[in-house]
Parts: structure tokens; sequence; C-alpha cells
């Protein structure tokens, strides 16, 4: 392990912390971690309205309307978290150039609804007989499904109101006026200039090419190639890389990739069901339930991980993310993990988030082609089951949750000395920050008088 480590610090290391400080990247690392607190306050509501027990389950069912309530909490947190990291980015990146960077969050925020389609709808007729339509937002866009776009706005907004503003394009009004009204005057142009570029952006998308919107773009290029990807091996990795490929990114890769699959992993899982009932063996290996097995705590495996940070955190930013996330990590909710550390545009961590659930879905498919454990027999178990427990339910037998228990060992071991390695530079960052404040101008002054 210490020879891993010493590899990963000469080579890993430094091209890593290079890319880390690359001006774009850092702000959509910190505008996303400004999320955090919504995610981890969204995912105890989230938890409360999933619990993975069969009575519980039935009585929410019976009382829909007090699940509903359960749930506005998660849904004025998670389902708003491409709007705040919007905000963030832009925030963060016109901070890094020093410019105004509340107007220009605020500009990539509109930025933002200028290229979010909306629908219409027929809520009633008015008094002449014709129909009562309403136009609204699709709220979807607002959860991390919207979040690329979101990313690539701000960015894009932030460059262009940047870049009129160091043209000093812009409206100067007399000393006089108050600073407040004077700096929103003169982010008039280069808000103009930034919503008017992401207007010209919707209105080339929607018109060219079948991608209907920009938050389709991505959708659509994947679909096809993914139709013709299969359930084979080297299908399912292709499939599991491009899930934690696209999460790295801030993309949520189970729904999107889900939306294609889905129907596909469906349709087999039936089949084993039917198969089960019928009492011959069942035939498929990679159905709906096999991503349950396989992300152990979430997409990219991440339970491992938040039981290192937990066991072994030096740092103390470590430490206080591990608890918070352990809970909904047994739950199979890792959102505070990928924002919160991050995992998302984290040159070092990326790694064991690709590689861990590569090597869970090697070890998953070819213990089961080969007869050593179980296949999924068509249960379909609630997202929150957790691990080891919903590895037995899914095969129906105690080979399942043994394989789970095998997939958090091998994904620790991934996993240990990536996060030692970014621990490390967390507590430097920490130790370097107190050391700061002791020898803060007051502190020194007073040491020079004693």
């Amino acid at each position: 392990m210490s020879k891993m480590n010493r590899v990963l610090e000469t080579y890993i290391m430094p091209l890593a912390g290079k890319a880390a400080q690359q001006r774009h990247l850092q702000a959509l690392r910190d505008g996303m971690v400004l999320t955090m607190p919504l995610i981890i306050i969204g995912s105890l509501f989230l938890i409360l309205a999933n619990l993975p027990f069969q009575a519980y389950t039935d009585f929410l069912t019976e009382h829909s309307k007090l699940k509903a309530s359960i749930l506005y909490p998660y849904r004025g947190t998670f389902e708003i978290m491409a709007l705040v990291a919007t905000f963030g980015i832009a925030y963060r990146l016109a901070e890094s150039y020093k410019v105004d960077a509340l107007a220009s969050g605020a500009v990539s925020l509109a930025a933002f609804f200028v290229g979010t389609p909306f629908v219409s709808y027929t809520i009633g007729e008015n008094a002449d007989g014709t129909a009562m339509v309403e136009t609204a937002y699709q709220t979807a866009m607002f959860t991390s499904k919207g979040l690329f776009v979101g990313m690539v706005i701000a960015v894009i907004a932030t460059e262009v109101y940047r870049k009129i503003i160091q043209k000093n394009i812009v409206i100067k009004l007399p000393e006089t006026v108050p600073p407040a009204v004077a700096r929103s005057f003169s982010a008039l142009i280069p808000g103009f200039g930034a919503v008017m570029v992401i207007w010209a952006l919707r209105l080339l998308v929607e018109n060219v090419g079948d991608f209907g919107n920009l938050h389709n773009v991505v959708t659509v290029l994947l679909q096809q190639p993914l139709t013709h990807i299969g359930t084979s091996l080297v299908g399912t990795i292709l499939i599991f890389i491009l899930i934690t490929l696209m999460w790295s990114t801030g993309l949520h890769g189970a729904t999107i990739v889900g939306s294609v699959m889905t129907p596909v992993w469906l349709t087999l899982t039936t089949e084993n069901a039917t198969a089960l009932a019928s009492g011959e063996p069942v035939k498929h290996i990679v159905t709906n339930e096999f991503n349950d097995i396989v992300f152990v705590g979430g997409s990219g495996t991440t339970l491992s991980l938040v039981l290192a940070m937990v066991l072994f955190a030096k740092s103390q930013q470590m430490k206080q993310l591990g608890r918070l996330s352990i809970g909904p990590g047994f739950f199979n909710i890792n959102e505070p993990v990928i924002f919160g550390m991050p995992i998302v545009l984290n040159p070092i961590m990326i790694i064991p988030f690709i590689l861990a659930p590569l090597l869970s879905v090697i070890i998953t498919y070819v213990s089961m082609d080969i007869g050593l454990v179980a296949k999924p027999i068509g249960i379909v178990t609630p997202f929150t089951m957790p691990p080891v427990i919903s590895g037995y339910l899914i095969t129906g037998s105690v080979s399942g949750a043994v394989l789970q228990l095998v997939l958090m060992v091998v994904s620790f071991g991934v996993y240990f000395p990536f996060f030692k390695m970014w621990d490390k530079q967390k507590l430097i960052e920490e130790t370097g920050a107190s050391i700061d404040r002791d020898r803060s101008p007051v502190k020194e002054e007073q040491q020079s008088i004693v």
C-alpha cells in the first residue's frame, strides 16, 4: 500500500494538482459544494419517505398525502440543485476574475431559465368555451438532470459577462449615485450580452438537428449507441463506465443512461420472475436489479469510501463529511459525498470512482455466470434497501449478500490510497490555515509585547 501511495504521490498528484488549479474546474467544484447542505437535508427526508419496510411502505401508499408532505423538504432542496449550482459556479468564476460576482451569478441564473424549455398545458375552459392554457417550466430540469446544462451556461454566461466588463463596455453613472445602484446599471450591458448568447444557443439547438432543446443534447447523443450495446459483459462494463463518467462531470448518469436501458433491463427482470414462477432456472444476469447489487451505497460504490472517511480520516473536513454521509450511504444515497468531497471534477477521486464499479461489475458478472453466485430472481427492491439485505433479496440467496460484502472490500481497497492522498491534502490545507491564523498581525503584535 505504501508503494502505491508513493506512486500516486509521485505521478498522479502533480498532474491532479495542476488540473485542480485550473480556474474553471475550481469554480465548478466550489460552486457545486454550495449545494451540499441542501443535499444532506433533502437526503434525510428522502430516506424517511422510502424506508425499506413493507408495513411502512404500505402505510405511506395508503396515505399518499402524508408521503407527499414528508417529501416537501426534499423537493425544496434536491430539486433546485441545478439552480443553486448554476448561481454558485458563476459566482465563484466571476470572483476569480475579480468582477461583480453577485451580478454574474444572477445573470447566469437568468440565462439558465432562458435556455430551459417550458411546456404548455390545459387547465380548463374559458367562459367562451376555448381552452385555458398555462405554461410552466419542467421542474425536473432544476434537479441534477439539468446540472450539466447549468454548469455549461454558468461558464459561458460568466465568460461573456466578464469580457464585456473588462473591455469597459458598461453604463457609467456619476459618483453621487449610490454604489449598489451604480453596480446594477454597470451589469446591464454585460448581462444583456450573456443572456443573448444563451438565447441564440437555444434557438440554434432547437432549430438544427433532432435535439429539441439544450437539455436533450446529451441524451440524444447517447441514445442510439446505448441501444446497441446490449447486456453482454463488455456492453455492461461500457454502460457502467459511462454512468460513472457522467456522474464525475456532474451529470446524473443513472438517470440519463437509465432512460435508455431501463426498459431493456426491466424486460429481463420480468423474464427472470416468470421463469422462477414456472419453476425454471433464471437466465439473465444483467437486469434492472444488477445495478443495486453493484452500486453498493450508490453510483460509484461509494459506501466503502464513506467508511474510509469515518474510520481513517485525519482532516476535519473528511471526518465531518464521513459522519454526515454514512447514514444516507447505507440507504444508497450518495449525493453528499459526490458533491461534498467532491468527486465531481476531482482529478484524484474520479479514478477510483470509475475503477471500483468496473471491478465490481466484472466480479459480479463472472461469479453469476459460473454459478458461484445466484442470478437475480426478478424481485424489485426499493432503491433505499441497505446493502447485503438487498443482495440477499435480489438473488434469493445468501450468496448475493456475501457478494456485496466482497464488493465492499474490493472497493475499499480501490478507494483507500486515493482517499488517503486527498485526505492528506485537506489536512495540509487545514494546518496551513491554522498557521496563518496564528501569524495574524494582532497575534504577532501581542507576542512582541510579551
